[in-house]
């Protein structure tokens, strides 16, 4: 019987088998192979690996979990995750796994705006956080393709970044083109060069495990969950993009937070061990 089984090989599902491996826990980690910044070249705004690719980091991390004899890696995807009985059981090809929490660290997946071209260069110049993009154009002109409320508030906070913040309505995009400069806009009206553009996509959870499971959503659309990763399923922990604790406004977009709600939940795992 594992002690712990974490779905999900992302920063939140990476540094949870790292904690865990450190004190000594028997632990499977389940990674499938779909990262939601598949397309990102350079990671950005986690400190000492600002700009490292992504792959690069999830290969140093398998490489530091590997020191750790009681941490297992398979690249396999969990079927089902049932609870019987008090029990938790995870499904892995013919195998059924008896284990005393699940990890959730499963991701999302992004839908773009419908625009010709968009997809092409999402991940590049083509982009939805600022905090992990934004630099990247500085001194130069961005669009924000944003018909929502928060299109003001992300258009303020790339003013001190970017030379000019233009703020698009989606329905006014035709086309977007790559150019040597960054990005052409081919709007209703008129074209646009820009640097880069700021998009907000529509995700949700790449796994449908919360749900067979039964766990309890926030009106986000992510696992309500409490600080430490903790769901309304006893023994279930969700943590990453599709985790959202109440104390929070919404799930938390970034390496850093993801990196910090694996270490959480590893750590209730290990406390409940004890009081077990």
């Amino acid at each position: 019987m594992y002690d712990a089984i974490i779905i999900g090989g992302g920063p939140a599902g990476l540094q949870a088998a790292l904690t865990l491996g450190r004190m000594h826990r028997r632990t499977l980690l389940l990674d499938a192979g779909t990262y939601r910044n598949s397309t990102v070249r350079h990671a950005h705004n986690l400190l000492t690996n600002d700009g490292r690719d992504p792959a690069e980091l999830r290969r140093i991390a398998r490489a530091e979990i590997a020191a750790y004899d009681t941490v297992e890696i398979r690249d396999a995807a969990a079927a089902a995750v049932t609870r019987d009985e008090g029990s938790l059981t995870v499904a892995v090809g013919d195998e059924r796994l008896r284990v005393h929490a699940v990890i959730l660290a499963t991701g999302v997946t992004d839908e773009l705006p419908p625009i010709p071209g968009l997809a092409e260069h999402w991940g590049d110049t083509v982009a939805n956080c600022p905090f992990c993009h934004g630099h990247e154009f500085a001194g130069r002109p961005v669009a924000v393709i944003n018909a929502t409320a928060h299109a003001g508030m992300l258009a303020r906070m790339l003013e001190p970044v970017a030379s000019a913040v233009h703020v698009i309505d989606p329905a006014e995009v035709r086309e977007v083109e790559g150019s040597d400069g960054g990005l052409v806009l081919h709007l209703t009206d008129r074209a646009l060069e820009v640097a880069g553009a700021f998009v907000a996509p529509v995700w949700r959870s790449r796994s449908d495990l919360l749900d067979a499971l039964g766990v309890e959503r926030q009106e986000s659309g992510a696992a309500r969950t409490d600080p430490f990763g903790r769901t309304s399923v006893e023994g279930v922990y969700a943590v990453g993009d599709i985790a959202h604790p109440d104390h929070l406004p919404g799930p938390l977009f970034s390496l850093a937070a993801a990196i910090a709600g694996g270490q959480l939940a590893a750590v209730a795992v290990v406390q409940s061990l004890v009081m077990d």
